[in-house]
């Protein structure tokens, strides 16, 4: 709006006179305003001025329902009827903001949008309030936080414009569109000045052209259309008239009425989108509100209005008195200065204490003594500072602790800690201030296999991504796999399997296949993500939940690869059709392919085709009530699992209904891998095994030999070495006989009848395999065991038993023979393979079985070609959608610049963090770290180390997060909110698997990385480098800042750089002479005397270290 032409007395109103940080009543206003208005000690009004209780609004006849003070004094310069909610916005000279709700105008929000400038426009959208000053552009919340602010640059053009219209010769004071008809307001040239035109222009916007004018009986300073049966036009003048007519008719002189503002002149008019409700301010500070109903509305549909102060009372939620640990502070008191009713005098009372609980018996174990003070770690048995509120309380809960002793000192483990080997339970990683740096790995793990980390979000699948990693073809086929996804589990556990071939025995981290398994809507559904807080506390079941893991993995995996074309390096010699049509490898793998029968009682026979990549046993009926001891091997329930028969209900089209049917399933083709899900979800499945465990053990004690003896023992010396692929053992203990069931191998051979024939095999039993598999007689031996430890204070814990092929020892340890491991996530130890398969049914749960045909390895091409090419270094488009070129900082390579082997690449990573750390501060004062914060890369930066361009960067990516950041780290990482959101970054926003795989590629190739701190950013990307392909200065980071006040990771990456030739060049002979360390040693000097604080430079225009930094690397 142009304020040219309006009244002069408006220069009274001077910007300092209304601030709007302290209103304060204007001497200019007039007294009679103050007589219903109660004001603050600020002098802002706190209610609305009450119109004459005599006034009554007619049905259809606008009339004056109500007036408000928004800002004593100041003028209104805008208003706004919000098109959500029941709320009208007004905006004033000063930059405030008020909002009120509803016809009575009752205040809801008001807060400062600009300190200096008007408000000149409000709009209103969804989720917040748009402000539109001289120089910005201000997004808010309803209640006044600041969405974005956008500063507004006058030289730039931010709409294009289409038409104009030559509507005044002196200045346009108001228009607005309605259907094809646009009308405007304004002011003409005259011999005295500028004059209000009595004309209106009006326009049709489907020709472009202006049709007749309408004059009009007032001064038009605001017109605003109110369509309701017909196009009206509703003109108000400054000094209060308002007249209604038709934008293509005669005004008519009798819808003349006239507005009474408090001020002398009317600033601002607007209509809400019902058009019950009008509204104008004045130059006073006063909002009128006109309505033409007793009871407006503003919207049509206006949503329910979010109020800062609900009501307490219905916003309590109901409190359940069967809980323990339900907090008593929540039951509101009122505050009361008489006595209460359970205030007994105490003549009828007498004092009760409850009885403190005992000591937790974990604690008492680990505690030591120092003085009379015992400390301990939390057993976190109990929520923090919280103890259970017992209403009743029996003596026995706390005699069972009777037999703990109060002195740590000869006291035995507790008993359900006592059964379980150590190597079996839950582990954890203890953290200091240097993190895991100082953490030893290798007294868990003796071998050189990788472990991984299980600190991560859901990592209770750990032992399953082993399993399937030591399965030799699936590990090859995975790391060939490569698709465009963004989130492909595949292509991540392919990374992943990389990272474990590289390791030496160090662990790795799963993060970022973990990251894409989150993304995965079918994850969630079936319930395999879990909360922090059902991890800590061990909610969920572990057993089901990764059986239900196991299904889904296998499932995921099937699908990404029917994607993609089958490597060529998969067509194997001795298959023809190695992939059919529609099929998968990881299908031709685990599938089995299968007829479901179903027949109806009417002999009706229905067959369809189906298969399964996994089975799941089932167990005989009754079999836990038959205490006779009954033998079933483990073969005849495995039958029974794979040619299922069942009587059930289904439809019969033969006899158009529903019949009991007698459904059976034949196997047409059996599976390379053979994946069993065990079922022991109960005591009944639980109480199964032990039986047919303690059966087994008869038999096989006196098989070997004599009656069942608890002091029988079978020598070492009279054993068979593990040399041969099965590892037969002739006489094995009684201690290895204890507990077992399941068979190492068992036997399936495929009848003509499209039978099935299952038996557990011995090499004793059946002699040597033989190749029978053209008969239809396959050999499968065990080679993973999936298996639940069960704990009741942390809920349990996942360890898998692989029996290890040569390939792997030959690749790891240069030896070639085959043994059994215990994975337990960082923990690897070798065991017996006896142990693999026995199971305490007390706190060793079995969970998945993975059974392979004998020589499977050998039917397979295992070469691994390495799916990353040198184009995933070539340019690519950001994410962003705001992203300009002006904004690029860095030069992709060319094709002539691609790295060799020995190149120098100044690399640096930013992160931000995910979850916060959880750490206690102990009673001695030092902190102990319990969960280490979740860290995220957010931006990698590449720069070239040799050649012409030698320092400019040719990877500056900031990587794309879906998950929620809680801090951005920007003091440290400069990575600012919004720089990894896509709607309205203007970086070079890239996917992480595009950033991951430019730096694998670079690893693969061989290019000699130079930064600070890079072990520990390699592990947080998931990247394992070996040690000379990296040089860390991170010993040199702490003593230079050569950053300025905001960070920046190119400045970093190629100072690392710079820092490294002068190092190269102080040692030329490869070595680190005197002259190295004489200035290495100067700089710390340097660094203490200034205590490690750059100095001002002497010249303002010199950039801030550019002095300090040129001097030592002048040194």
């Amino acid at each position: 709006m142009n304020f040219e032409g309006l009244d002069p007395g408006l220069a009274e109103y001077a910007p300092a006179m209304h601030s709007a940080l302290d209103p304060v009543l204007d001497a200019h206003l007039n007294p009679s305003l103050l007589q219903n208005v109660e004001l603050d000690p600020e002098g802002v009004a706190l209610e609305a001025l009450p119109v004459q209780e005599s006034v009554h609004i007619m049905e259809g006849v606008y009339s004056e329902l109500h007036s408000v003070v928004a800002e004593v004094g100041v003028p209104v310069s805008v208003s706004h009827f919000d098109l959500h909610e029941e709320m009208l916005w007004v905006g004033s000279h000063g930059g405030h903001a008020t909002s009120f709700f509803g016809p009575t105008l009752e205040r809801y929000s008001s807060f400062q949008v600009n300190g200096s400038d008007d408000i000149r426009q409000i709009q209103s959208l969804e989720n917040g309030i748009l402000f539109l000053t001289k120089n910005n552009l201000k997004y808010m919340a309803r209640g006044g936080l600041i969405i974005f602010d956008y500063l507004l640059d006058e030289s730039e053009d931010i709409f294009k414009v289409e038409h104009e219209f030559d509507a005044f010769s002196g200045s346009l004071s108001d228009f607005d569109v309605h259907g094809n008809l646009l009308a405007a307001c304004g002011f003409s040239s005259r011999l005295t000045g500028l004059a209000c035109d009595r004309f209106l222009k009006v326009y049709d916007l489907r020709m472009m052209r202006a049709i007749t004018p309408l004059q009009v009986h007032v001064d038009p300073a605001f017109l605003r259309f109110i369509p309701t049966y017909t196009s009206r036009l509703a003109i108000i003048s400054q000094s209060g008239q308002c007249q209604f007519c038709e934008p293509t008719g005669l005004a008519n002189p009798a819808d003349i009425f006239h507005v009474n503002p408090v001020g002398p002149l009317l600033m601002t008019f607007d209509v809400s989108a019902s058009k019950q409700a009008l509204a104008f301010g004045d130059s006073e500070g006063c909002v009128h509100l006109w309505t033409d109903s007793p009871e407006p509305s503003f919207n049509p549909y206006s949503r329910e209005t979010e109020f800062a102060l609900p009501c307490l009372v219905d916003s309590l939620p109901p409190l359940d008195w069967s809980q323990d640990l339900l907090p008593l502070s929540l039951i509101p008191v009122p505050l009361t200065t008489d006595t209460l009713l359970s205030d007994w005098p105490a003549a009828n009372s007498a004092p009760a204490p409850r009885r403190a609980p005992p000591v937790d018996a974990e604690i008492l174990r680990t505690m030591k003594k120092v003085g009379f003070i015992g400390y301990a770690p939390n057993p976190r048995t109990r929520l923090r500072n919280q103890i259970p509120y017992r209403l009743k309380e029996l003596d026995s809960e706390f005699d069972s602790f009777s037999q703990v002793t109060e002195s740590p000192i000869g006291r035995e483990e507790e008993p359900h800690l006592h059964m379980v080997s150590k190597k079996y339970r839950k582990v954890t990683i203890k953290y200091s201030k240097l993190g895991l740096e100082d953490f030893d790995f290798k007294h868990y793990n003796k071998t050189l296999f990788a472990g991984l980390e299980p600190h991560i979000p859901n990592a209770y699948c750990n032992c399953m991504i082993q399993v399937l990693y030591f399965l030799e073809p699936v590990r090859c086929l995975i790391q060939n796999h490569l698709c465009q996804k963004e989130f492909c589990l595949a292509c991540e556990l392919g990374f992943l399997f990389h990272m474990l071939d590289l390791s030496r025995g160090d662990p790795c981290q799963g993060s970022n296949f973990l990251r894409a398994f989150r993304t995965i809507p079918e994850a969630s559904a079936l319930g395999l993500i879990l909360a922090d807080s059902d991890e800590a506390s061990g909610k969920g079941n572990l057993a089901r939940l990764i059986q239900r893991w196991n299904r889904f993995i296998l499932t995921q995996l099937h699908q990404d690869m029917q994607e993609l074309e089958v490597p060529q390096a998969y067509r194997g010699a001795g298959s023809s059709s190695f992939c059919s049509s529609g099929d998968s490898v990881i299908g031709q793998l685990f599938s089995c392919e299968m007829e479901n029968c179903s027949l109806c009682r009417c002999g009706s026979e229905t067959v369809r085709a189906s298969s399964t990549l996994l089975f799941t046993l089932s167990y005989p009926e009754g079999s836990n009530c038959d205490k006779t001891g009954k033998n079933y091997d483990f073969a005849q329930v495995l039958k029974r699992s794979i040619c299922l028969e069942q009587n059930t209900q289904a439809w019969c089209d033969n006899c158009e209904k529903y019949q009991p049917t007698i459904q059976t399933r034949n196997i047409r083709h059996l599976p390379d891998i053979l994946v069993i899900n065990c079922e022991v979800n109960s005591s009944k499945e639980a109480d199964f095994w032990r039986m047919q465990a303690e059966v087994a053990f008869k038999m096989a004690v006196k098989k070997h030999g004599g009656e069942i003896s608890k002091n029988k023992e079978f020598s070492l010396a009279d054993r068979k070495e593990l040399g041969s692929p099965e590892g037969v053992l002739l006489c094995p203990s009684i201690e290895e006989l204890k507990n077992v069931w399941l068979p190492f191998s068992i036997r399936m051979k495929m009848t003509k009848n499209k039978g099935l024939d299952v038996c557990n095999w011995t090499e004793v039993q059946w002699g040597p395999a033989r190749a029978e598999e053209e008969h239809g007689v396959y050999v499968y031996d065990l080679m993973a065991t999936v298996v639940h430890i069960l704990d009741s204070r942390t809920g349990g814990s996942l360890v898998a038993h692989i029996k290890v092929g040569e390939t792997y020892h030959q690749r790891k340890e240069g030896v070639t023979h085959q043994q059994w491991y215990l994975f337990n996530d960082f923990l690897i130890e070798p065991i017996d393979k006896y142990e693999a398969v026995q199971f305490d049914m007390n706190w060793k749960v079995p969970a998945i079985l993975y059974y392979i045909k004998r020589n499977l390895n050998s039917r397979y091409n295992l070469n691994i070609k390495n799916p990353i090419e040198a184009s995933v270094l070539l340019a690519e488009a950001s994410l962003a959608r705001k992203q300009r070129k002006t904004h690029t900082t860095f030069i992709p390579l060319m094709l002539n610049e691609m790295p060799q082997v020995g190149d120098l690449v100044g690399l640096d990573a930013e992160f931000v963090t995910l979850n916060e750390e959880e750490a206690e501060l102990r009673s001695d004062g030092t902190k102990s770290t319990i969960k280490p914060s979740q860290m995220s890369v957010a931006r990698i930066t590449c720069v070239r180390g040799q050649g012409p361009n030698e320092g400019i960067p040719f990877i500056d990516d900031y990587i794309s997060t879906q998950e929620q950041v809680v801090d951005y780290l920007t003091q440290y990482s400069g990575i600012k909110p919004g720089d990894l959101d896509a709607k309205i970054s203007s970086k070079h926003l890239t996917t992480l698997k595009s950033t991951y795989l430019k730096l694998r590629f670079l690893i693969d190739i061989g290019v000699k990385f130079v930064g600070h701190g890079l072990q520990k950013d390699f592990r947080v990307i998931n990247l394992m480098v070996r040690i000379g392909d990296k040089v860390s200065l991170s010993y040199l980071r702490p003593n230079l800042k050569i950053q300025g006040e905001t960070h920046d990771s190119i400045e970093d990456a190629r100072t690392a750089l710079q820092l490294y030739r002068k190092y190269l060049e102080l040692s030329k002979n490869g070595t680190e002479p005197e002259s190295f360390h004489k200035v290495l040693k100067g700089l710390y000097e340097k660094g203490r005397k200034m205590d490690w604080k750059v100095p001002e430079p002497e010249s303002q225009t010199s950039p801030k270290n550019a002095a300090v930094f040129s001097s030592v690397l002048a040194l």
